[in-house]
């Protein structure tokens, strides 16, 4: 028994191995995972323009590119985690400046993203599921599908603007916020600017 138990442990470190195994790339070099519908997804980067955009296909593609004479190997992609749940880390040791680096993530339609970035632009096109978005600078833009019905609605700026169309507002100046909760929604959208500015359409 003990000898059974001990093989279907080892059998099961190594499935965990296997599916938590990182998939490594830079700027020359797109990455590809397997990334199942209705799955969780974060995403850490460091200051650029991050576009994130559904596909009918159940796997996460990451490509970027740089200016300004910047080097495409100095900027790194790593994503581990399983079909399930996944994390995305954008670093690199080139320029920080945000306009250096344009990141594009595609993704199941239906996925729930969590994104942290310092300063930049957050674009979401065509993706339903929970979001949760935060940047100290720069612009959110999230343009939802028609079937991506929130639950609940939380957007603010320390100093800038929120203009949320699709739901009538537009609020500009300081400490501006605008939350909404619908009885007949199903998802969850959060995004935080400390300074910029926020686009629901």
């Amino acid at each position: 028994m003990r000898l059974v138990c001990a093989g279907a442990a080892a059998a099961l470190a190594v499935a965990c191995a296997a599916g938590w195994a990182d998939t490594v790339g830079d700027c020359g070099h797109p990455i590809e995972a397997p990334l199942r519908s209705r799955s969780d997804l974060v995403i850490e980067s460091r200051p650029a323009g991050i576009t994130v955009v559904g596909t009918d296909a159940e796997t996460i593609r990451v490509s970027c590119t740089v200016q300004h004479d910047a080097d495409p190997l100095d900027y790194e992609l790593r994503f581990s985690g399983t079909p399930g749940y996944g994390r995305l880390a954008i670093a690199g040791s080139g320029p920080v400046h945000n306009e250096n680096l344009e990141i594009r993530i595609e993704v199941p339609r239906k996925t729930n993203l969590r994104i942290h970035t310092g300063a930049g632009e957050v674009k979401v096109e065509a993706v339903t599921g929970d979001k949760d978005i935060d940047l100290y600078a720069g612009q959110i833009m999230i343009d939802s599908p028609s079937d991506a019905a929130y639950k609940n609605v939380d957007a603010s700026v320390m100093i800038g603007e929120v203009n949320a169309s699709a739901y009538g507002v537009d609020k500009g100046g300081f400490f501006r916020c605008f939350t909404r909760t619908m009885a007949e929604g199903e998802y969850r959208l959060r995004a935080h600017v400390m300074t910029g500015e926020i686009d629901l359409q």
